[in-house]
């Protein structure tokens, strides 16, 4: 589990503004390069000593241990364009995987419960996160965690991110929870079969099944046990879905507010909105509406658990990815509306294009980086609601014609 978006079932972007220092350690002469990073490797001694880390653990982690140039490489890797939404969820819950996910919750449902019945989170979101992550377990990652941490560190990639992270591993090798042979797991460090990178390893993985220790790379319980204890502890609601599919009624006045801000269950039930499954709004709390395709596409109202989700992976999509699949797996709901699929794109210039003409004229669309997020919706969404349109924030070649025609300082913001 990153801190960062990691979307296993499309190519993912990390943008990094400037890795001139990556470019030049992986570009070292071979001998040179590998004698620096064996003193950076000698120069983490004072940290680990400081975690507790022995000196027979720390040698035995690094010993033999040798840069990975390949993993620089991923970290400026760049897809030719940028999924919609309707592609990525169309991956993520695929038929095959809704198979194997209604298989394993089956075989799992004890733990489940267990799960449930001790920290309050519902089963679909745990199977959601367990499927997009590892495939449930089939897809944990076969690279050297103390390699990859150590190389990323070495480039400072993310500034001293990757080098905590690793002394993090460091305490994990030194609690004997696992060989440094058998911590395995993605290019970026992330473990097991619900991805915990080192940090909330130690902070929230679980022994749920009692062995002895917390194995989240074999053991299923464990890691299940662990994601909801992660849930919890990031503020899950019990008893309060991430969200459901919801139809707007005919001439809703839709604001940025109702996607920006939450309002109470019965305000939108005052309003005409109800669900698409035909059942009940909670009886209490609040939600605000999330249009990921805006008005041509399925509307959604999610509730503070969907947050919660984002605290595992920061991505929208990730969060709704995770919430339709658990659905699908646990409660056999599908959506009722159809993705604007005949829709083209923006291709990821056209998006870095939008996000730097709406910064120019006085809206803060977030990172300039080609990706569609939540900051960029608002962005569009404060720029509909001003120019009279509906405020969607969706972000469609139209909207971007017409936003790149603005004069700066045309708008006359406050």
């Amino acid at each position: 589990m990153l801190r960062w978006p990691i979307f296993r079932f499309c190519v993912l972007v990390l943008l990094t503004g400037c890795l001139a220092c990556s470019a030049n350690a992986s570009g070292k002469k071979p001998y040179a390069r590998d004698r620096s990073f064996q003193n950076f490797l000698s120069s983490l001694w004072p940290l680990a000593e400081e975690r507790g880390v022995e000196r027979q653990t720390f040698d035995r982690a690094f010993a033999n241990l040798a840069f990975d140039p390949k993993v620089v490489a991923k970290t400026i890797k760049q897809p030719e364009f940028v999924q919609s939404i309707w592609q990525y969820i169309a991956s993520a819950v695929s038929p095959e995987r809704l198979d194997r996910g209604r298989q394993r919750a089956q075989a799992e449902s004890a733990w489940l419960a267990k799960a449930k019945k001790d920290y309050g989170v519902d089963e679909g979101v745990i199977m959601g996160i367990w499927g997009l992550e590892t495939d449930f377990g089939a897809s944990t990652g076969d690279d050297n965690v103390i390699r990859e941490l150590a190389s990323l560190a070495f480039v400072h990639f993310r500034g001293d991110y990757f080098r905590d992270e690793l002394l993090w591993a460091l305490v994990i090798l030194q609690e004997g929870e696992i060989e440094p042979r058998q911590m395995l797991g993605s290019w970026a460090g992330a473990m097991g079969q619900t991805q915990f990178m080192p940090s909330s390893y130690l902070a929230y993985a679980v022994d749920f099944e009692g062995a002895g220790r917390r194995d989240i790379w074999t053991s299923a319980p464990d890691a299940i046990g662990s994601t909801a204890n992660f849930l919890d502890a990031h503020g899950w609601t019990k008893d309060l879905p991430w969200g459901f599919e919801v139809e707007l009624p005919d001439g809703f006045a839709l604001t940025d507010a109702d996607s920006s801000k939450a309002a109470p269950f019965g305000d939108f039930a005052a309003r005409g909105v109800r669900r698409a499954d035909g059942g009940a709004f909670p009886r209490s709390n609040e939600g605000r509406l999330f249009l990921p395709a805006g008005l041509k596409g399925p509307v959604f109202l999610i509730t503070g658990n969907f947050d919660v989700i984002k605290a595992y992976n920061a991505s929208t999509s990730y969060a709704l990815a995770v919430g339709l699949l658990g659905d699908a797996i646990i409660g056999g709901k599908r959506l009722a509306a159809r993705w604007p699929t005949a829709d083209r794109s923006l291709s990821m210039g056209q998006v870095r294009r939008l996000q730097a003409k709406l910064a120019q004229i006085g809206y803060s669309p977030g990172d300039i980086d080609g990706m569609v997020g939540e900051a960029l919706r608002s962005a569009l969404r404060a720029y509909q609601e001003r120019k009279g349109l509906k405020p969607d924030g969706y972000a469609t070649l139209s909207l971007m014609k017409q936003i790149d025609a603005e004069k700066r300082g045309s708008l006359g913001l406050r």
